[in-house]
C-alpha cells in the first residue's frame, strides 16, 4: 500500500517538476535493499546461461499485473505479479535458493519489494533489473507478447509512467 501512495505521489510529482533522471526516481522510491542488475549485465548473465555446458539458468521474474505481461515481457519470464505475488506458489517454482534471479517490473519499484520477498525466505542470488521492461526496450532488446512473438508493444501501466519508455509502443488501458 505504502508503494501505491508513492507512486500517486510520483505521478503528482511529474506533473509539476517535469520528468526526473531514472536514477533519481528510483532513489526516491526504493530503498537499493536488492542489488540492481543492468541490462547490459542481465544479457551477458543470459548469454553464459545459454553458453553453458553446465545448464546453469538465469530466472527471470516478471513482477507486473497479468494485463501488463500479456502485451509483452522479456522471453521466458515468468510472471509473478505484484498485488496477487504469491509467495508460496512462486518459490514452489524456484527449487534453488542459489539460483541467479532478476526481477523486473515496469521501471523497477514493484520489482524491488518482490525481490526483498524472495531474499526474505532465503533465496542469495537475487537481482532488480535497473530500469524495467522500459529500459530493457529502450536499449533496443526484444520483448514478447503472450503468443511468444516479438511484439513493440509495451504496456506502460499509465500515461504518465509511459515517459519513461522511450522505445517501442506505448500501450495503456
Amino acid at each position: 500500500m505504502k508503494k501505491i501512495i508513492y507512486i500517486f505521489i510520483f505521478l503528482f510529482s511529474l506533473s509539476v517538476s517535469g520528468q526526473k533522471s531514472l536514477t533519481k526516481l528510483l532513489k526516491k522510491y526504493n530503498t537499493e535493499s536488492v542489488p540492481y542488475a543492468s541490462v547490459k549485465q542481465v544479457n551477458n548473465l543470459l548469454k553464459i546461461s545459454l553458453d553453458s555446458a553446465q545448464g546453469d539458468n538465469v530466472i527471470l521474474l516478471d513482477a507486473r499485473e497479468l494485463k501488463e505481461y500479456k502485451v509483452s515481457h522479456i522471453k521466458n519470464a515468468i510472471h509473478v505479479g505484484y498485488d496477487e505475488f504469491n509467495l508460496k506458489e512462486t518459490t514452489s517454482k524456484l527449487k534453488d535458493k542459489n539460483a541467479t534471479i532478476v526481477v523486473y517490473c515496469s521501471v523497477g519499484i514493484r520489482s524491488e519489494d518482490i525481490a526483498e520477498k524472495l531474499q526474505k525466505a532465503g533465496y542469495t542470488n537475487v537481482y532488480n533489473l535497473f530500469g524495467g521492461i522500459f529500459e530493457w526496450k529502450n536499449k533496443e532488446n526484444t520483448v514478447v507478447d503472450s503468443k511468444n512473438n516479438p511484439t513493440e508493444q509495451v504496456h506502460t501501466f499509465s500515461k504518465a509512467w509511459s515517459t519513461w519508455l522511450k522505445k517501442g509502443v506505448k500501450i495503456y488501458e
